[in-house]
């Protein structure tokens, strides 16, 4: 398998707050002043909420750390744009240290006039828009008290909030809720994002998600050497596998994919994926009761009957056969068990899904133990229940399942997490909500084969598939059915290589 990434793009890393704080204190040690990077911060802040509403009263609430140190740059820059600000502080001015000391002071000072009102809710009176810099991503524990009583003000309001690093509540690393939260409208981070921006219910929380330049040079990426990423064809573009001239069907791979007998669509859906998303050939291990369903759908796929597990592993005998996807559709049971096994024990690249997780529900160390070769599995929640034990949040959750496993997990979802068992992961963030139909995780493994087929690692491949599912259904919009997406893909993929060329121009 192969454990280099193809990633030399670096704005789609996602850091942690520790690995924030491990960025801000390396630019700080490359010259970086901390007073400079707060300012550049709440400026950004400010010109954002600028472009976003207009003038008119704003009330700033700032924190006791430097997330209200930001606060009280965001407000004095408000301010001299001839914004009516309010600033709320909560806990004591003068308990304030560094660089949050150094903007309160800047704000105070006879150039502003700026006072300093409690943190409470009617503090809140009159404001047009609120900014929400009491507490950053690295905030540990629930809220209580003030803060926690005035995030349920906020919430009662309905105020126009922009949150500044994230909502106060949320925790930056994980996407979780500490106590409560308010939904913004806008959030403002900086140098990078979180993976608690796009993990839910973080992502929901996050309104529109702007990314700020604060003066940290890209080069404190190396020592911290992130694992994380936001997926994007940035990430795997280059090693995309476009035809090439002298390419002919085998070369770009063949894909067999297992049949079910009860249901037949889930296969089907998986086997037009696989054509539409590149495999040179497909073909269709059908059961003969069923044989004729099959053949009769598809005329874009070699259709196999077969009957039992010496006539499985006979289709598994042709080398051709570079790539296996079982589970759709298959059936919960020995037999998809049986099939699983020998699609493993070829060591080629398989993927599995639904039907082939779920059979193995009662011994998930079976099919761990059985995986020697490239292996992708696309679970969703219930069935990554079903043959994970582990704990902690989504990211950490797929993570401990790819290193369990040996294969790279794919955990569906609105936040699908891809994670690979070195420990590389990545957050996908544009599937449209239409895609929760029926099917769609079919399609999904039709496309992920034909991209294992074509030669992609595993990792990448994965990525590649689920960008490209969601890219299909966002452009397609409301009344999507699985069956629409194999045939939308010809147009991503369209524009994806008009990308590719502008890129390597």
């Amino acid at each position: 398998m192969n454990r280099r990434p193809l990633f030399e793009r670096d704005d789609l890393t996602l850091l942690t707050p520790r690995q924030m704080g491990q960025a801000d204190r390396a630019a700080e040690a490359a010259g970086a002043s901390g007073n400079a990077m707060m300012e550049a911060a709440g400026a950004a802040v400010a010109v954002a909420i600028g472009g976003r509403w207009l003038t008119q009263p704003v009330t700033v609430l700032c924190g006791p750390g430097n997330n209200g140190g930001d606060g009280f740059v965001v407000a004095r820059h408000l301010k001299a744009a001839g914004w009516p600000v309010t600033l709320a502080l909560l806990g004591e001015r003068a308990k304030l240290v560094g660089e949050a000391a150094h903007a309160a002071a800047l704000w105070t000072s006879a150039l502003t006039g700026g006072d300093v009102v409690p943190l409470t809710p009617p503090c809140l009176d009159g404001a047009g828009v609120v900014v929400d810099a009491m507490f950053g991503a690295g905030l540990s524990r629930p809220l209580e008290g003030q803060a926690l009583e005035m995030v349920a003000a906020l919430k009662a309001r309905k105020t126009q909030i922009c949150a500044v690093d994230v909502p106060s509540g949320l925790d930056g690393a994980t996407g979780q809720v500490l106590g409560d939260a308010a939904a913004a409208e806008m959030t403002v981070t900086f140098f990078r994002k979180k993976p608690g921006h796009l993990l839910y219910p973080g992502r929901g929380l996050c309104g529109e998600l702007v990314v700020a330049p604060i003066g940290t040079p890209t080069s404190v990426l190396d020592a911290i050497a992130p694992q994380t990423w936001q997926n994007g064809p940035d990430l795997w573009l280059d090693g995309y596998p476009w035809p090439a001239a002298e390419s002919y069907k085998y070369k770009r791979g063949e894909v067999l994919i297992l049949g079910g007998e009860a249901i037949t669509g889930a296969s089907r859906l998986a086997t037009l994926a696989a054509s539409r998303a590149g495999a040179g050939m497909v073909t269709l291990a059908a059961p003969a009761a069923v044989w004729s369903v099959y053949a009769t759908a598809l005329t874009n796929a070699i259709v196999r009957s077969f009957e039992g597990l010496a006539d499985w592993e006979a289709l598994l005998a042709d080398k051709r056969r570079n790539v296996i996807a079982v589970g759709p559709g298959a059936g919960v049971g020995a037999a998809t068990r049986a099939y699983v096994l020998a699609a493993l024990a070829t060591k080629r690249a398989t993927v599995l899904d639904a039907d082939a997780l779920t059979a193995f529900a009662e011994a998930p160390e079976d099919l761990f133990a059985a995986i020697q070769g490239p292996c992708v599995l696309t679970p969703h929640a219930g069935e990554f229940m079903r043959l994970f034990h582990v704990d902690g949040d989504k990211l950490a959750r797929t993570r401990a399942a790819a290193h369990q496993s040996g294969a790279v997990v794919l955990l569906k979802g609105p936040d699908t997490v891809i994670a690979a068992p070195d420990g590389r992961a990545i957050i996908n963030a544009n599937a449209p909500p239409q895609l929760a139909t029926g099917g769609s995780g079919d399609v999904l493994t039709g496309i992920i084969a034909a991209l294992l087929a074509q030669g992609m690692a595993p990792f990448e491949a994965a990525a590649a598939g689920v960008w490209l599912h969601g890219a299909a259904a966002a452009n397609f919009g409301l009344g999507l059915v699985a069956q629409d997406l194999p045939d939308l893909l010809p147009r991503v993929l369209q524009k994806l290589k008009a990308q590719a060329e502008a890129r390597s121009r």
